[in-house]
């Protein structure tokens, strides 16, 4: 037996009940990633009906919290509720985690949405480099754990003005900038590692994980096959643009043939990426509440909503 409920897409379509889109194609077109095409239809039929439930959770969660405010006779304001986005480089949990936040900001009853990246709490390049691990970027022993479970437990807990480290795709690098986070309603948490637990950080064991202040989970899922496809095909298209760009960490490989292109992107994924989808993301799928399941074109074919 599954533990999921299983809905074809236009069943989930249906659970939408009406909610309006709030969203232009021009405000679609600025959520996209450079290797998706996010379109009206998608947003529509997947996502409205997602931040209904949502809002629900939102909702549900705080009621819960009224009713203990009047039983312990305080003011204090709802903590906020924590979205979990997790799933493999380049399948498309930036894009889901953006455009979640565009969509939940605009219900009145949670109008504050914080976007936090676990991207933020890789250990800088420098440390990386000292500890001969640079080529595992991404993979759980990069991450300074222990600051971004500190940062979540600081939100968790209604702390204001938490602040986050800030990385840089195009310097490949934590920047000297931070972002500040003051008491949202939600918070979105997007990365590779949202959904690991201690077990997973064997080398640097806690017993309070991030996972552990989720309130509701996702795992954007695909075919590690077609993932490989959609990284090879963003990594062409930032050759053409970002890595063009001064500063850029990537610059090296605009010098390269379109054939010496993509066998580099396919041996970055097949040495580094994939090998961290297959051990330490793919494992965490089962713990997420939904499962977003993508087909071609990024398009979400079905969605498991554990029962």
């Amino acid at each position: 037996m599954s533990p999921y409920l299983s809905f074809a897409r236009h069943q989930w379509a249906e659970l939408r009940n009406s909610v309006p889109m709030t969203l232009s194609e021009s405000d679609l077109q600025e959520l996209q990633g450079i290797n998706e095409s996010l379109t009206m239809k998608e947003a529509v039929e997947i996502y409205l009906p997602l931040a209904r439930l949502l809002n629900l959770y939102v909702a549900a969660r705080q009621s819960r919290n009224t009713v203990l405010n009047q039983f312990l006779g305080n003011a204090e304001k709802a903590p906020p509720f924590i979205i979990g986005i997790a799933g493999s480089v380049a399948v498309g949990k930036s894009t889901t985690a953006r455009l979640l936040r565009a969509l939940l900001s605009r219900w009145d009853n949670h109008p504050k949405v914080e976007l936090i990246t676990t991207d933020g709490f890789l250990y800088p390049n420098k440390i990386l480099h000292e500890r001969n691990i640079m080529h595992k970027k991404g993979f759980p022993e990069s991450y300074d754990i222990r600051r971004l479970v500190e940062f979540v437990s600081e939100v968790k807990a209604g702390q204001p003005n938490v602040t986050a480290p800030i990385y840089s795709h195009l310097t490949y690098d934590i920047t000297d900038e931070l972002k500040v986070v003051d008491r949202p309603d939600v918070l979105i948490i997007e990365g590779l590692n949202v959904l690991q637990s201690g077990m997973d950080y064997p080398h640097d064991p806690h017993r309070v994980f991030i996972s552990d202040f989720l309130d509701f989970s996702i795992y954007v899922d695909a075919d590690a096959e077609m993932i490989e496809k959609w990284y090879v095909e963003r990594f062409m298209k930032f050759r053409h643009g970002a890595f063009k760009k001064p500063g850029s960490y990537f610059s090296h490989y605009t010098q390269l043939s379109e054939a010496e292109a993509i066998a580099k992107a396919k041996y970055i994924w097949q040495s580094i990426n994939g090998k961290n989808l297959q051990k330490n993301i793919l494992p965490t799928k089962e713990r997420a509440q939904l499962i977003l399941r993508k087909g071609l074109h990024h398009s979400v074919e079905n969605v498991l909503l554990r029962k």
